[in-house]
């Protein structure tokens, strides 16, 4: 399936794994770039050098495609937006802010830059300033997450933008990238499902989680301070949204959370931890290696697609 998306970035599917913090690292990355998606490693809060050391990992893992996710409100963003161009990314996505200080430097160094987005209005001044592509990602993402939903916000921005967009959020078979294109996306971006990939060094317990979650059993976080943050329900959820619901202080919530996902990802503390997942937790029913995710939701969504141009 060729796409503006695949042709820029030299994959062979339209699918993009999502750069999430403590679980994208090389194994991930690499399985997936293997698999003919595009992995991504995840910047989150890891120093420069930390970054550099995942970098080359996945280099002796793959000899495909990959990139990384610089996260912009990371104390360390200066240097990881320094480490991907010495290193020879040629691709970075973008998450919880503004990229626009990076641009010139990425550019010149023939970096393709992909921003996540969550309105039309950053998708069109990421446009401006030279994005080559812009993820719009909905609210029914894990972690942190904007107000638009999938639906409505890909066909918005796509509408806005000539650049190709990359829908995420809401995504997890052949169905939902299916859907994807039909709203005018170009390629997907997907993180819950490949968390509880074979390759995933997730703790067993989170990936049991998620296999075991429900559909209602999302819950956001953090809405009364502007910063939500999608995960399932468990203690902690449950404290902190009391703790909300009392007007507590934006440091009291945080101070409940410090080292939550870490702890969670690492450990597999699912009721004291922070078990970010998206909407689609429910429809992921089993580990599978990476090679056979995409395999099977490819077949799937191409079948779709097939049907729809008779």
């Amino acid at each position: 399936m060729k796409t503006r998306v695949t042709e820029m970035l030299g994959i062979q599917c339209p699918i993009i794994q999502g750069g999430m913090a403590w679980v994208a690292e090389h194994n991930l990355a690499a399985a997936v770039s293997e698999a003919g998606g595009l992995g991504l490693i995840g910047g989150a809060n890891a120093p420069g050098e930390v970054v550099r050391e995942e970098i080359r990992k996945a280099k002796q893992l793959t000899d495909k495609p990959f990139g990384v996710n610089v996260m912009l409100l990371s104390p360390y963003a200066d240097d990881v937006a320094k480490v991907v161009v010495e290193e020879g990314i040629k691709v970075v996505t973008t998450g919880a802010g503004n990229p626009e200080k990076y641009m010139d430097m990425w550019k010149a160094a023939g970096i393709k830059v992909i921003p996540v987005v969550a309105s039309v209005a950053l998708a069109k001044r990421m446009e401006k300033y030279g994005a080559d592509a812009v993820v719009a990602e909905g609210t029914e993402s894990g972690g942190h997450i904007g107000e638009a939903t999938t639906m409505t916000l890909v066909p918005q921005i796509a509408d806005a933008v000539s650049i190709p967009v990359i829908a995420a959020g809401g995504i997890g078979d052949g169905r939902g990238i299916a859907a994807a294109f039909m709203l005018g996306a170009e390629a997907v971006q997907m993180g819950t499902r490949f968390v509880v990939a074979k390759e995933s060094i997730v703790h067993e317990d989170y990936k049991q989680r998620i296999i075991k979650a429900k559909d209602i059993d999302s819950a956001v976080t953090g809405r009364s301070h502007g910063h939500p943050i999608r995960c399932l329900r468990n203690k902690m959820t449950r404290e902190y949204l009391k703790l909300e619901q009392e007007g507590k202080s934006f440091e009291e919530l945080e101070y409940l959370t410090l080292g939550s996902l870490r702890k969670a990802v690492q450990e597999g503390d699912v009721n004291n931890g922070t078990v970010m997942a998206g909407q689609i937790a429910g429809m992921v029913t089993r580990e599978q290696t990476c090679k056979e995710m995409i395999d099977e939701m490819m077949a799937q969504a191409e079948k779709l697609l097939n049907c729809c141009e008779r």
